[in-house]
């Protein structure tokens, strides 16, 4: 059975396994990992969903974890499919509570053979069976009581009255602005989430009246990841290989959070032969304007013929803003990490080597993951732009950070998932562009939250 593993920074520019010192044991098929405090004793937490049973890792302080899922009061036996996670203090009592999203309902006993049935074929291509034809799960909220423990609130915050879905990544973020945080579920060939917090420990799903439920074709906008989650205005894309081409999202009225597609008129339409998995909005010039990287793409051949090989592997693209409001394919001149083909899946953006720059790290089928590194050529060497990182206290419910440079106002979220099962770097990177006259700083983060 597979192992999650845990990697140290050396701060070198290097990693140290310390799975099994750190005491992060169970085995098995591991979907999704989420971050966060639940306890408030200012170290960072674990939770790790599975096919089977999800894992609460309480963070010791000591380099060490424990198994605290039993202890904690989540559900221990049985087997469900567990997929995206995020803490989130929907209740905002100043501790961390807990969404975990269950993608369906499988019992490998009695499941379908590959090829065998409707939904076992692809295009022609066998295929493992699903989701469709197999049935649905529901979603999860767990309170935080604030002695370690967590209640089980799926029902009386009406989170479990959606079903019908097939749900992945969970994102969670004040999506339209009203100061409660809100719970974006992408859903696999199904029309994906959104829980709009009401203020009162109940969620109501506005997908459909926000934009995100279905296309401006009136076809179910499923999704693997919500890569981006900012105050308005956001861009995010989604895309299912069921349903549309990349879809690119822009927030009119933060009142409402009301979005509407704006692929082809921001330049992200162009490529759409591909499937697309993770993706993420990092500022990757430090320009001060989030660039969209449309990561850990698949091309799967038209090919019926069972014997002719289908080339899976693609490139990573990127797309640069250019304006704000436009992007360009930036894939060619975006270096190995980029071009070189892989089927990659997750992606998760962070400074690792706190140089300034957002590198990032991707997750391959069947391979190693790859750590692309951002270097800058020569000649932006000369003229380097500076960014800013800023850690937001988890215990203090701050959950966003905002600043101003050059007349120009950022904001970000700080998510406890993005991507597709994926956990970018906690810290908030801003980009300045030229608005500190293009110093870069070498020391942009704190040692310690502020």
């Amino acid at each position: 059975m597979p192992q999650s593993r845990l990697y140290r920074n050396n701060r070198n520019g290097t990693f140290s396994d310390v799975t099994s010192r750190a005491g992060l044991n169970a085995v098995g098929w591991a979907s999704g990992v989420c971050a966060g405090d639940y306890d408030n004793d200012g170290w960072l937490d674990l939770f790790i969903t599975y096919y089977g049973q999800n894992v609460l890792y309480r963070n010791r302080g000591d380099g060490r974890f424990e198994d605290a899922t039993a202890r904690a009061g989540l559900p221990t036996g049985g087997t469900r499919w567990g997929s995206g996670c995020t803490f989130v203090d929907y209740d905002r009592d100043g501790r961390a509570d807990l969404f975990v999203a269950n993608y369906l309902r499988f019992d490998l006993a009695t499941a379908a053979e590959v090829g065998n049935g409707p939904n076992c074929l692809w295009k022609g291509i066998p295929v493992n069976c699903g989701p469709r034809g197999l049935p649905t799960d529901t979603n999860l909220l767990f309170h935080n009581e604030g002695n370690g423990t967590f209640t089980d609130v799926s029902t009386r915050s009406a989170v479990a009255r959606v079903t019908g879905r097939y749900p992945m990544t969970a994102t969670a973020a004040d999506f339209d602005g009203d100061g409660w945080t809100d719970i974006y579920v992408a859903c696999d060939s199904t029309a994906s989430i959104l829980y709009h917090n009401n203020g009162d420990g109940t969620f109501t799903d506005t997908a459909v009246e926000s934009g995100v439920g279905y296309s401006e074709n009136g076809t179910q906008q499923a999704g693997m990841a919500w890569p981006s989650a900012t105050t308005t205005p956001m861009v995010c894309s989604t895309c299912s290989r069921h349903t549309s081409p990349t879809t690119s999202r822009r927030c009119t009225g933060i009142s409402v959070g009301h979005v509407r597609g704006r692929a082809a008129a921001a330049g992200l339409g162009v490529l759409n032969r591909y499937v697309e998995w993770g993706a993420g909005l990092p500022d990757l010039d430090n320009d001060g304007r989030p660039d969209n990287r449309l990561h850990d793409r698949e091309r799967v051949s038209r090919s019926r013929s069972r014997l002719e090989a289908v080339p899976h592997r693609g490139p990573r693209i990127v797309f640069r803003n250019v304006d704000g409001v436009r992007f360009e394919d930036a894939t060619s001149a975006s270096g190995p990490g980029a071009i070189t083909p892989h089927s990659s899946r997750g992606v998760a953006f962070g400074d690792f080597d706190n140089d300034g720059d957002v590198d990032m790290l991707v997750f391959n089928m069947n391979e190693t993951a790859v750590v692309a590194q951002k270097r800058l050529r020569r000649a932006e060497s000369l003229d380097r732009r500076e960014a800013r990182r800023h850690d937001v206290q988890p215990r203090s419910g701050r959950r966003d950070c905002a600043r101003e440079d050059g007349g120009r106002t950022q904001a970000q979220a700080v998510l406890s998932q993005s991507s597709y099962y994926s956990h970018d770097d906690l810290r908030l990177h801003f980009g300045l562009g030229a608005a500190n006259g293009g110093r870069h700083d070498r020391s942009p983060m704190a040692e310690r939250p502020h």
